[in-house]
């Protein structure tokens, strides 16, 4: 993965109960789909975002296993209802076995 920090952006980090939350993050990542060579025709080996997971606390919101399909620098959008407070936590992992995450505070009110 790379060094940078994922980009995560929540709606409102203090929602009311019931209140729709929207979430947006994108890592960067090459998502190489090992069906390309480099310039002296071996193949690059397969590296893609193979599992994506959304937790408050403890409690799965929402998990994606992509596919070759999807660009490099992969982007993400869902939603959820705040019932609530916790840790919002976001975890991508690649078949590399690399995985990177990130984490904010969400407070019902």
């Amino acid at each position: 993965m790379n060094a940078k920090p994922p980009r995560l952006w929540i709606s409102n980090a203090k929602p009311r109960q019931g209140e729709k939350l929207r979430v947006r993050a994108q890592i960067e990542h090459i998502m190489e789909s090992g069906l390309r060579t480099d310039p002296q025709g071996a193949v690059r080996p397969r590296n893609i975002v193979s599992r994506f997971e959304a937790r408050l606390n403890q409690t799965l919101l929402f998990a994606w296993e992509p596919g070759i399909s999807i660009a490099q620098d992969p982007y993400i959008e869902f939603a959820f209802l705040a019932r609530e407070s916790g840790e919002l936590h976001l975890r991508w992992e690649d078949e590399s076995g690399q995985s990177t995450s990130v984490s904010r505070p969400i407070t019902v009110v």
